[in-house]
């Protein structure tokens, strides 16, 4: 059976349970006359060991509220008892009242009873010794070990034990905002990945769309070719743009049974968001020019293999740099493919469109290169650069050591 909340652990009618269970045991011991221990004063009335009985029990109430106070309390109580001839209940309460004080109490009380209780037992030996002038008189030291130093020490102990399982549990509290944290920067920087990917897999071909698709409905006059030219640009982009969202929602997916992933296609090829490199960029060039942006693409030296991240994030960066030239340019866009022996440098410049401000845009775009670059330890910048719009990426093509 569980106790009532009121006598839970650690609170303060638990405290007042224990003083008055302790006041009734004394009393049942005063009552069979068990007092006094010793008679120096046998004509001591037995109503005197009453007071300190009941001050013994009122220090057992204050053990957590007031450790320092009930110890107090305690030992001038147990002095006064033992001045009277020594109660039996009095001085077994009291023994209750040392082991709160070590555990309750601050570390400097109970280092110093241990200290104290120590000295007693040895003093009480000797004195019992010389007294007796027989070596029986160690018994006055056993008395004082088993009713102070024992309690002291059993108090230590269990004190001991609690502070070891209380830093036990901050340090699984403390790991586990650990583990939590590190779960929410990882989720975290997986959303900022997916992300990215998915506007720059689709960015350039909704831009497209909407270039095409303002176009037909701003400019007045266009004969059936120039519309069904514009529509199959449209369309173009269009289906291929939900073809690459499929490709990277299926790549997405959780592993079907036993971790395999589902294949992406009738050959099991993986799509073209997880293999996209830097030497199809001619494709994407095309895509671009038929979507109305004339491109002029020049390459310094030798096209070499890349890392795989390199080589993905290279083509992410020009594919995102030519659709915000598509997209707030005029007309025009310059790219620079330069293979260096220890990076590969991205350059797109394209003049900006006057007189208009173009498609709108979140700033994704830029942001999600700057992060590209960022991690892969490489340099970005992108900004007006003597009356044009550059944008310049290098990215490291080995690992230093």
């Amino acid at each position: 059976m569980r106790p009532p909340p009121w006598l839970g652990s650690g609170t303060r009618g638990r405290d007042l349970a224990l003083a008055g269970a302790s006041l009734a045991g004394g009393l049942v011991l005063w009552t069979l006359g068990w007092q006094p221990q010793i008679r120096p004063h046998p004509d001591v009335p037995a109503g005197l060991f009453l007071p300190p009985l009941l001050a013994m029990c009122v220090a057992v109430g204050l053990r957590r509220v007031a450790p320092r106070t009930s110890l107090a309390v305690g030992t001038g109580a147990v002095v006064v008892d033992i001045a009277l001839g020594g109660s039996l209940g009095t001085i077994l309460i009291y023994t209750q009242v040392l082991y709160d004080a070590c555990v309750y109490g601050p570390p400097r009380l109970w280092r110093w009873l241990l200290r104290v209780t120590i000295g007693l037992s040895l003093v009480g030996a000797v004195v019992g010794v010389l007294l007796s002038d027989q070596w029986s008189g160690v018994a006055v030291g056993v008395l004082v070990v088993l009713v102070g130093l024992l309690p002291v020490l059993t108090g230590i102990s269990v004190r001991q034990y609690r502070d070891q399982a209380a830093a036990e549990r901050a340090r699984a509290e403390q790991t586990a905002r650990l583990v939590e944290l590190d779960r929410w920067q990882a989720v975290s920087a997986e959303r900022a990945r997916m992300a990215r990917e998915l506007h720059d897999v689709v960015a350039n071909h909704l831009s497209a769309v909407a270039i095409h698709a303002t176009a037909v409905l701003s400019v007045p006059g266009l004969d059936r070719g120039q519309v069904e030219s514009a529509l199959r640009v449209i369309r173009e982009s269009s289906v291929q743009g939900l073809t690459e969202m499929r490709q990277m929602i299926e790549l997405l997916r959780e592993p079907g049974p036993g971790g395999a992933r589902a294949p992406a296609g009738d050959g099991g090829a993986l799509p073209e968001a997880a293999t996209a490199r830097l030497a199809e960029a001619d494709r994407l060039v095309e895509r671009i020019r038929a979507a109305g942006l004339a491109v002029r693409v020049r390459t310094d030296g030798t096209p070499g293999p890349l890392p795989v991240g390199v080589d993905l994030a290279a083509y992410r960066i020009v594919q995102e740099s030519l659709t915000n030239a598509l997209k707030h340019g005029a007309g025009e866009a310059e790219l620079t493919i330069a293979y260096r022996p220890t990076e590969v440098e991205l350059t797109v410049e394209n003049p900006v469109r006057r007189g208009g401000a173009g498609l709108t845009g979140a700033g994704a775009g830029l942001i999600g290169m700057r992060e590209r670059a960022t991690l892969l330890a490489g340099r970005f910048s992108a900004g007006p650069h003597d009356g044009r719009w550059q944008v310049r990426a290098a990215l490291p093509t080995r690992e230093d050591g």
